[in-house]
């Protein structure tokens, strides 16, 4: 899965992408409501070359996306995706901090739900997120996901309960937002 917007490329990662995949993934404030926190290169290393072999998400295995700006290709976040067998998708994304509050994350969602209710005819998108992470809740709502649940401490993260949200969005409310063909990301 390769998609373009206006000013990003989603695509796969490469080996090159190593150092700086490490370099925000391992920040502690960036990694703070994320399941995964590369301690060393030669992790981030390996978990590229296993992404590297698939083209495409399948069914009940999380599926790694780089985030590129278009005009340099150079990497400022990366996109996962789990479709599920019943036409759902979940997904996360990390954005490094020099590429945060730009609109990037907007961008690549809008991109990535014109994929997954285009082409892919997946009937639901929603994401898992941690209350206490303003910017991912605002980004969540800002591209039209709505709260469908908060379960008090529910999950047994890093050593602590905390709280799970979930968000979600229908293809149809997607398509009522955005039109039938408006907003769809092109595919490569």
């Amino acid at each position: 899965m390769e998609l373009s917007t206006e000013r990003l490329r989603l695509d796969a990662l490469k080996e090159s992408d190593a150092p700086a995949l490490f370099g925000y993934r391992a920040d502690p404030e960036v990694s703070r409501y994320q399941g995964w926190r590369p301690e060393t290169l030669g992790e981030v290393e390996c978990f590229i070359r296993n992404q590297s072999a698939r083209s495409a998400p399948s069914p009940g295995e999380w599926f790694q996306r780089a985030i590129r700006l278009a005009e340099d290709g150079s990497l400022i976040g990366d996109l996962g995706v789990c479709l599920s067998a019943d036409g759902q998708a979940e997904f996360g994304i990390t954005l490094a901090p020099a590429a945060q509050g730009r609109g990037y994350a907007r961008e690549t969602l809008h991109g990535l739900f014109g994929e997954l209710f285009g082409r892919l005819d997946v009937h639901r998108v929603h994401a898992s997120v941690d209350p206490r992470n303003a910017a991912s809740m605002a980004l969540l709502k800002t591209v039209g996901m709505r709260q469908e649940a908060h379960f008090r401490e529910s999950l047994q993260f890093r050593g602590e309960w905390v709280d799970d949200v979930i968000f979600a969005l229908l293809a149809r409310e997607w398509r009522e937002l955005h039109g039938r063909g408006a907003g769809f990301a092109a595919s490569r």
